[in-house]
């Protein structure tokens, strides 16, 4: 076993609030185009829980 496998991985993806200084201007507009897909991801959720919510609410107001 290698002791560079017990150590934890840096993760993956958007950490918000952290620095920007240190990122370049193509590592900026990727850390935007892929904040713009959790956009879109997270409001297709909430779009679908709220249908779900809308479709809870008619069938128990009749």
């Amino acid at each position: 076993m290698d002791w560079d496998d017990l150590k934890p991985k840096p993760p993956k993806g958007v950490t918000l609030g952290e620095s920007l200084e240190t990122l370049s201007v193509s590592e900026l507009e990727a850390r935007i185009a892929a904040l713009h897909q959790e956009i879109e991801r997270v409001q297709g959720e909430l779009a679908a829980k709220k249908a779900h919510e809308a479709a809870a609410a008619a069938i128990f107001k009749r």
